[in-house]
């Protein structure tokens, strides 16, 4: 029987940019993981912080090369996306970055720019680009940011009368943006989007509301499509209507000088993945161009909030195999030390597939399996992949330990998990390490939180002080 290396190998173009294999074991951006593992145990979530800064680099360098390519006059901005992780150390590694700035979507977003202000990381002429469906406390946060000269901050007007709080409370001038509220695709279950103002609304609710206004001057124009930026007729027809909105406005308010394209670059879920981010770039702005130059207005400014893409490709989730159980003549289940419903719900809630390898015994041979889960729950499983309906993984016989990784999973899991609180039958959070690398190249570690505790959960529960 062959081994697993050999399935690997002959399956995908390996080894990967990401993952390569020494003395039988997986290499994770050159990190060897088992030295993760015997140093801290598992299960474990870890971060490899300079993949954040690597991506960022990249796209800013892309999409500069296309604006000078195309003769673009004017500039892009990159924007991170905080709903994707929230964490500090990603926060400080992404703004450590020439040029990056912020996009919001919560209340509790502002006290983090705040804090982050007082650290440092950020000043007042940093970009924040406050979006989403605004209750009160986030227009009142977002006021005080405004009312303590933080230029930058541009609250994204996501419906008619969101205008009203900040006029009355903004006590200076202050920019805003419009979001668009785009069609959905075709096959979604709503034809517009519930976020943004309707497209027949924008020019009435320009020349009424802001247009009129002592403090108020419209900068941005904000578009998003859930499904991504994708190389479609869909993603094209919709961005093209989004520009000539922008063109029609732009003949009628000088000060919009901006147009904000949202997110939606995807990241890599496995190993057969492609995407030509570099096409892409090119022609999001070659398109922006042809529209603006035949409509005769000046190009606007680009700005992006990446969230999953600057995250994803960071995080990986290791475990151990603790049991394995032929369940009847051909259904063969290896148990994890965690649950896929608590530490990957994505995994679970959304069917998302990620890369799942084998961190050690490449060498031994393979068979088909299921991986479960340790809660109670019939859907904490595993048992397929993105490019196949199978799971194939080294077989467990002898005294060495199975391990296994689930790698990119970045963005959102402990924000949807439940992070630091109560998840799916009390199965505590993992232990998260940092990892980074010096400037000799040297690989460094640091323990950011340990696995969670029962008398954490205990307090939550109101069981103790």
């Amino acid at each position: 029987m062959k081994s697993y290396r050999e399935l690997i190998e002959q399956t995908f173009e390996f080894p990967q940019k990401e993952f390569k294999v020494r003395d039988h074991e997986l290499l994770f951006n050159d990190v060897p993981l088992m030295d993760i593992i015997k140093e801290y145990g598992t299960p474990l979530k870890l971060t490899y912080l300079p993949r954040i800064s690597e991506n960022i680099r990249y796209v800013q360098a892309t999409f500069n090369n296309a604006l000078e390519r195309f003769k673009y006059n004017a500039k892009y901005t990159y924007c991170y996306c905080t709903k994707s992780s929230h964490f500090s150390f990603i926060m400080q590694e992404a703004l450590k970055n020439k040029d990056v700035h912020m996009e919001t979507s919560s209340s509790f977003d502002i006290p983090i720019v705040r804090a982050l202000y007082e650290q440092g990381k950020l000043t007042k002429d940093t970009y924040i680009l406050c979006n989403g469906f605004k209750m009160p406390l986030y227009r009142q946060y977002i006021s005080e940011l405004l009312n303590d000269d933080f230029n930058n901050c541009i609250p994204i007007l996501d419906n008619l009368g969101e205008i009203d709080f900040y006029e009355e409370n903004v006590k200076v001038p202050y920019k805003v943006g419009i979001r668009v509220a785009a069609d959905e695709e075709p096959k979604f279950e709503f034809y517009t989007s519930r976020l943004g103002i309707r497209y027949s609304d924008i020019n009435s609710f320009y020349k009424e509301r802001i247009e009129k206004s002592d403090k108020a001057s419209l900068k941005m124009l904000h578009f998003f499509i859930n499904t991504g930026i994708k190389d479609t007729a869909y993603y094209w027809s919709e961005l093209s209507r989004f520009i000539f909105k922008y063109c029609e406005l732009k003949k009628i308010c000088d000060s919009l000088d901006s147009i904000d394209i949202g997110g939606g670059f995807p990241i890599k879920t496995s190993l057969t993945f492609h995407y030509d981010y570099k096409y892409m770039i090119e022609q999001i702005v070659e398109n922006i161009k042809w529209i603006c130059d035949k409509n005769n207005v000046p190009v606007p400014n680009i700005f992006t909030e990446f969230g999953s893409y600057t995250v994803g490709e960071s995080g990986a989730v290791l475990y151990s195999l603790v049991d394995q159980k032929l369940q009847n003549d051909k259904e063969l289940w290896y148990m994890i030390n965690g649950s896929f419903i608590t530490h990957l719900p994505d995994a679970w809630g959304l069917n998302q597939k990620y890369i799942l390898l084998a961190l050690n015994k490449w060498d031994d041979p393979y068979h088909k399996v299921n991986i479960g889960g340790l809660t109670c729950d019939s859907m904490d499983y595993y048992n397929s992949e993105a490019h196949t309906g199978e799971v194939f993984l080294p077989m467990i016989t002898d005294e060495e330990p199975l391990y296994i990784g689930f790698f990119h999973t970045g963005a959102y899991q402990e924000s949807l998990g439940g992070y630091g609180g109560i998840q799916h039958c009390l199965i505590p959070a993992p232990k998260h390490v940092l990892i980074d690398r010096d400037e000799d190249g040297v690989i460094t570690t640091q323990l950011f939180a340990p696995e969670q505790t029962s008398e954490s959960m205990l307090r939550v529960l109101g069981y103790g002080k």
